[in-house]
């Protein structure tokens, strides 16, 4: 067989590699020769015997007594001898298990095939003297020995596609996979990226990324560094992913910056609130958002300092079946792991109490690299062997049964671990807990040996505990508590004072920002601080400062895949109309007519059936705003007169008129069941009329007033129950939420930093949508008072409307119709139906009609029809 044995996984973690040289090894001159070839790592050689049946040696700089070229009758000069006071032999019959470890003296021959011993001698010597320097000495000469190299080292121009190719950018480079880095050269050219590695450890000596390939670029913290960036490329990519460090953070951000900018490169724009509301909405799985949320956290799998943090949901591992529908079966997912114990968390919060600053309360980490393959050890033998010095853990103390695992995780005063993906990835069918490689783990204190993971009894097979499990991360209890977790790990109550009321304090290294690397010039404490990083673990980056949204209940029982996540409406102008003689600000339907107002102060009733205008009157000399249908046949009219009309369709006749503001009557809002007409001015007040409709009633049933610091110009409202909110949008960008039933103000939300022209609800009763004069258009979730999503559009936004189901449509200054579809938060459709701002838009959905008015005079009728 061709392939080789070595790995880097077989070195120290971080551990390079330099070189290899064919050799043959013998521990006698002449006597048992092997064939093979000898790595020179910068801690160890490595000797790799041609044949499988024998091991591999691995001899330790540190363990080694003397290096001296020695005489040979056939070999002449060209032989050096390692003395070892200790050596590890590993993969004997190319059989997974720990190093077999051989205290004793040893010499070794090395025989070098084409190599001058003469030269390799004085490289390990160096290495030699390297090693009995203490590890911030010994990090800074091996440092400089590949320094030194890099310099020597050329991009080979031979690799590329293309030699007529201009290479734009060079650097120092590593290529980081989980406990090992591959030192090399990265070349940036206008098509595509080059990695060309040092070493011939690699199974290709270059790898390609076309830039037209590219999807997604993320800066990475690697190691409390900000030197990391992960690249992800598309299905077709021969490279799929890599993921590389830089020597600094400005390598690192320029080439980020050239690919951001590259005509080449076409990247995934998915913003952190279109993906947040796309969960919340149900288009995007619990599973999947907390992969992207540890995405953008700087959570890696090639960096198992920061592998992907997952929630232990369930709390039940006895009963014979698991009970999503039961809230005991699952964990409390607003209380950290250490806190879940109130006898646990009251002996951690003594010794909190008594220690100096900065003070911790928990002395471990939920997520760090011994922890992580304490769970992938039978999936990853080799990583835990890299990471433990060629041994796997006790016997007793691996992860050995679920139940055991968790109880522990309760009761420990050392043991805060949270879960990782593997636990609910369906893919992977449980394979992490399955000795799959027949490893011998050892025996436990019972004598049972060390084999597959015991399972909880509701679970039939590694495959089933896993499907459950991620049924219980999608099931109606996590939804409706998970924000409380990620409040925890990735938002506001994960580190100040908000973590120390939440009982969520870690030692303060573990905090992006805690430690600033680049800024600690002594080498005793830059190692001990990245060693206690390795070993620690690090909290994720903060994304959120305030609390995060809750998941949305589905009421719909359809599975996902059947829902019309997709859906959107083709529209068809059948009718325009050209009524008055200024701007239309106001068209509204009812059966098959059409209202319209405009600033010419007319109102204009129009038959859609006979095509023809049946109403025109002059309801004031100044413009009027707005109009809404109180009845089959009385619409109500705001005017910039001050007064509300009343309008009676059927006989033509004004009912009544009542001067409802001190400034003009800027927005009309008609509530079918209380029978209430609400109407904002421009005087600042919101006011609530009763006894609508009967003559000379109307001022006498005033019902509220509502006063705001400016000018209220938009107002749309929800039911809680039995009670009534209003909600009006101001024109200092602000939305003001009132208590109907007790006339108070239940909170104020500065959301735009212009004037608010539309404010409607979607989806929930818990998320209004408003756009503003400056094209800005925000969803804010009232539970936490905060936007979940923000888009800048490219021009003024002037009205919206909701179809009730999953569509918004936004009127634009420019004549321009937006389509949007909110459950996936995506704009499907762009229309120019006007040549001026869009004044109104309303949907009819008995009819399924949508109406236009315009600025440039003109009513557009749609007939829309659903597609997918």
């Amino acid at each position: 067989m061709d392939k080789s044995r070595f790995s880097m996984l077989l070195l120290e973690p971080g551990e390079i590699y330099f070189e290899d040289y064919s050799c043959s090894l013998s521990t006698e001159k002449n006597v048992n020769v092997k064939q093979g070839r000898l790595k020179l790592c910068s801690k160890s050689l490595v000797f790799e015997p041609r044949e499988w049946v024998y091991p591999l040696i691995k001899m330790q700089f540190k363990d080694c007594a003397d290096i001296t070229i020695v005489n040979c009758a056939t070999a002449g000069s060209n032989v050096i001898k390692v003395r070892m006071k200790m050596y590890a032999e590993m993969l004997e019959e190319n059989i997974l298990a720990p190093y077999k470890f051989v205290y004793e003296d040893q010499d070794f021959y090395v025989s070098f095939d084409f190599a001058s011993a003469d030269e390799c001698l004085s490289q390990m010597q160096q290495l030699q003297r390297a090693a009995t320097l203490h590890a911030p000495e010994h990090n800074s000469m091996i440092a400089t020995i590949l320094h030194s190299r890099y310099m020597r080292m050329e991009f080979d121009p031979v690799m590329m596609d293309d030699f007529t190719e201009q290479i734009v950018c060079e650097l120092q480079a590593e290529k980081i996979s989980p406990l090992v880095r591959h030192q090399g050269k990265l070349a940036l050219t206008p098509t595509t990226i080059y990695f060309q590695p040092f070493s011939n450890v690699e199974s290709s000596p270059i790898l390609k990324l076309k830039l037209g390939h590219l999807r997604r670029l993320y800066k990475r913290r690697f190691l409390l560094r900000q030197v990391g960036l992960e690249i992800y490329s598309s299905e077709e990519s021969s490279v799929p992913h890599i993921y590389v460090t830089f020597q600094s953070e400005r390598d690192r951000d320029r080439i980020y910056k050239i690919l951001e900018e590259s005509p080449n490169v076409q990247l995934e724009k998915v913003h952190t609130e279109e993906m947040t509301l796309q969960w919340q909405n149900g288009i995007v799985s619990n599973y999947d958002y907390l992969m992207y949320l540890n995405c953008l956290a700087d959570r890696s799998k090639n960096d198992l300092t920061q592998y992907p943090v997952f929630p232990w949901v369930v709390a039940d591992y006895t009963s014979q079946t698991l009970d999503l529908t039961n809230p005991d079966t699952f964990r409390d997912l607003a209380k950290p792991m250490g806190a879940l114990n109130p006898d646990r968390l009251d002996k951690l919060k003594e010794r909190y109490h008594e220690m100096s600053e900065p003070k911790f309360l928990y002395g471990s980490h939920y997520s760090a690299p011994g922890l992580v393959l304490f769970y992938l050890v039978r999936k990853y033998p080799k990583y835990m062997l890299c990471l433990q010095n060629g041994r796997f853990d006790h016997p007793d103390r691996m992860f050995n049964s679920v139940r055991d695992v968790y109880n522990n995780c309760l009761r420990n005063m050392s043991d805060f671990k949270e879960l990782v993906p593997e636990f609910y990835d369906t893919e992977g069918k449980g394979d992490f807990l399955v000795n799959k490689y027949e490893i011998d783990f050892g025996e436990r204190y019972d004598g049972s040996k060390v084999n597959d993971v015991a399972l909880p009894p509701w679970a039939k097979s590694p495959e089933d505990f896993v499907v459950k499990l991620r049924e219980a991360l999608e099931s109606e209890y996590v939804c409706r508590h998970l924000h409380l977790w990620i409040d925890l790990i990735f938002g506001y109550r994960q580190r100040g004072e908000e973590a120390v009321k939440a009982n969520n304090v870690f030692h303060h290294v573990c905090y992006e920002g805690a430690v600033n690397l680049e800024c600690v010039y002594d080498m005793n404490d830059r190692h001990a601080l990245e060693v206690q990083i390795m070993e620690f673990g690090q909290v994720p980056k903060q994304l959120f400062t305030k609390p995060h949204v809750r998941k949305i209940s589905p009421r719909i029982t359809k599975p996902l895949a059947y829902l019309d996540c997709n859906a959107s409406y083709k529209m068809e102008c059948i009718d325009e109309l050209q009524l008055h003689k200024e701007a239309v600000t106001c068209a509204i339907m009812c059966e098959n007519r059409v209202i319209s107002v405009g600033k010419d102060g007319t109102l204009k009733v129009y038959d859609t059936v006979l095509k023809k205008q049946i109403r025109s009157v002059i309801l004031s000399s100044t413009p009027l705003s707005s109009c809404v249908m109180v009845d089959n046949n009385t619409v109500a009219v705001g005017s910039w007169d001050n007064e509300i009309y009343l309008y009676d369709v059927e006989y033509g006749r004004v009912v009544e008129c009542f001067r409802a503001h001190d400034d003009s009557v800027s927005c009309l809002l008609w509530l079918e069941k209380e029978r209430l007409l609400i109407s904002g001015g421009w005087d600042g007040v919101v006011r609530v009329w009763g006894n609508v409709g009967r003559t000379g009633q109307a001022l006498r049933g005033l019902k509220a007033e509502f006063d705001h610091d400016g000018k209220v110009t938009s107002i749309t409202y929800r039911r809680r129950r039995n009670e009534i909110d209003i909600i009006t949008g101001t024109s200092d960008g602000e939305v003001f939420i009132w208590d109907y039933s007790t006339k108070d103000v239940v909170n104020k939300i500065s959301v735009h930093t212009s004037a608010v022209s539309g404010l409607c609800f979607v989806l929930s009763g818990d998320r209004v949508v408003t756009t503003c004069e400056d094209g800005d258009m925000r969803v804010t979730d009232l539970s936490v008072l905060d936007s979940v999503y923000q888009k800048q559009l490219s021009g003024p936004v002037t009205s919206l409307c909701w179809d009730g189901s999953n569509v918004l449509w936004l009127g634009c200054g420019g004549g321009r119709l937006l389509q949007w579809n909110m459950l996936t938060v995506t704009q499907t459709s762009t229309y120019t139906p006007h040549n001026d701002s869009i004044n109104s838009v309303y949907f009819d959905e008995i009819s399924k009609t949508l109406i236009t008015a315009s600025e440039d005079k003109v009513i557009k009728i749609w007939e829309i029809t659903q597609t997918s």
